[in-house]
């Protein structure tokens, strides 16, 4: 690109240079300097002046003048002479001078000529410079988000590795807290076989404290086992399609082995009637059930069954009724201070959602929102019996902005909607009284979930999905505590 320019600069150099040169040197060469004439006579001055050629042979002479009889004027006059231009050296230096000027202008063509092309193929150089430039520029940009797209997953990846290190350490804890349970369980098994062939060898109250002792810390151990953190849930398992587009369904968790019996009521509020189902078999394949009448009607969908009564909210109220199905009665109600009703603070989905019962490992929860903690989301920890609120939690999530919650050994799950595309993505803990972003999917097949309740012993999530009762299995991340039980 530098070798055209430079080409262009000459050409524009060497023609300032012959125009400049020209207009000083052609008037002095062909007599067209100027000078005044004075008078022959007298010495006076002439008014008039004028170009005139330096010597008069070189122009036309006049020697005489008269008048004809017709009174015409008749002139003799003397023509230049021919010769003398074609002898005169000015005249010679014209005509090279203009060979000159024509064989330079020939010059300036053919270099006109080249520039143009010159130009052209700089200018065709510059195109093809700026798109090779834009190109560059392209492949740069899209190389340093290639990078940056790679690192923020390797990073996201690393965010969510990072919580493992700390759970593997006690992983590795509990590995060897279990070891000790196989050899103090292989010890006692080869003490109790020796003892059935020598009896008395042993004292046999010590060998009894030491197998309670292990029985105690298997059982605790089992029980912390049962907890843990949620990492997954499955694809739903529709059980029956039946009822309105609201409802609720349950099982009681604290039932004795063997009870499955189904509780089931349809709608959300002005409905008192209760459905029993004698076993998950008999409400899956027939509508065989018992009705049970409730004193009140209840309000959205947070009801739960638990030791063999059930919790709801009364509706357009903030009170929580115990009703016990054994007397047909209700056994306690208590209201809840400060918590909203009456679409107050509602589920995202509405339908008197204010109030949210719900059970897991720990015992009754309440889920709710209050004025004073504006709105968002609030967590007590209720006594079963009583109903007098334990403890309580305060979390920074709007209520009306979440769709359904559900609580997993002391922490609470929150869905980020009801309708479409679903999924767990808020989660407080209890334990900790911290809060976490998660990112959980959540199949919503029939499009409107308006209940979701966690079970611990089925270790499953009730749903009532528009119209349709469905179950999920969760999987839950446990962690063993190393600590001496």
């Amino acid at each position: 690109m530098t070798v055209p320019l430079l080409k262009i600069g000459v050409v524009l150099s060497t023609m300032a240079m012959i125009t400049n040169w020209m207009s000083q040197t052609l008037p002095s060469l062909v007599g067209l300097n100027t000078t005044k004439l004075t008078a022959a006579q007298g010495g006076y001055p002439d008014r008039s002046t004028g170009v005139l050629p330096a010597n008069p042979e070189e122009s036309w002479q006049v020697y005489s003048s008269a008048q004809d009889s017709e009174g015409r004027c008749v002139c003799t006059v003397v023509a230049p002479q021919q010769s003398m231009c074609s002898r005169d050296a000015r005249t010679k230096q014209l005509r090279q001078l203009l060979e000159k000027v024509q064989n330079m202008t020939q010059s300036i063509q053919v270099l006109d000529q080249r520039t143009q092309r010159d130009l052209q193929y700089v200018e065709k150089m510059e195109v093809q410079l700026r798109g090779l430039e834009t190109k560059f520029r392209q492949v740069e940009e899209n190389h340093k988000q290639n990078i940056a797209k790679q690192y923020k997953a390797i990073k996201a990846k690393m965010e969510e590795l990072r919580p493992l290190i700390p759970v593997l350490e006690e992983y590795k804890a509990d590995a060897k807290l279990v070891l000790q349970f196989k050899e103090e369980v292989r010890n006692l098994t080869s003490v109790l076989s020796e003892l059935q062939e020598e009896m008395g060898a042993y004292d046999y109250e010590e060998l009894h404290n030491r197998v309670s002792n292990l029985e105690e810390r298997l059982r605790a151990c089992m029980q912390k086992l049962a907890c843990g953190k949620l990492t997954g849930i499955s694809d739903p398992l529709t059980i029956k399609t039946s009822g309105s587009r609201f409802g609720s369904w349950m099982t009681d968790p604290l039932a004795p082995e063997g009870d499955t019996r189904v509780w089931y009521m349809d709608g959300y509020h002005n409905n008192r009637f209760v459905r029993e189902y004698k076993s998950i078999h008999d409400f899956m394949t027939s509508d065989n059930f018992t009705s049970h009448r409730l004193p009140h009607p209840w309000s959205g969908t947070g009801q739960v069954v638990y030791n063999g009564s059930i919790y709801f909210n009364k509706f357009q109220s903030h009170v929580i009724i115990k009703f016990d199905f054994r007397t047909s009665s209700i056994s306690k109600s208590r209201q809840l201070d400060y918590a909203g009703f009456n679409n107050a603070y509602h589920y995202a989905w509405g339908g008197h959602s204010d109030i949210d019962l719900m059970v897991d490992e720990g015992g009754l929860w309440a889920v709710y929102a209050t004025n004073q903690n504006a709105g968002n989301i609030v967590i007590s920890k209720l006594n079963p019996n009583t109903l007098q609120i334990i403890k309580s939690w305060t979390t920074n999530h709007p209520k009306r902005s979440a769709g359904e919650s559900f609580m997993i050994c002391g922490t609470l799950y929150v869905t980020n909607g009801y309708s479409g595309g679903t999924k767990v993505y808020y989660a407080y803990s209890t334990n900790s009284s911290t809060y976490e972003y998660i990112d959980i999917p959540l199949q919503n097949k029939y499009s409107h979930i308006s209940m979701l309740d966690y079970n611990p012993r089925d270790r499953a999530l009730y749903a009532w999905n528009n119209g349709h009762q469905v179950l999920y299995n969760v999987t839950l991340f446990h962690v063993i505590r190393s600590e001496e039980l």
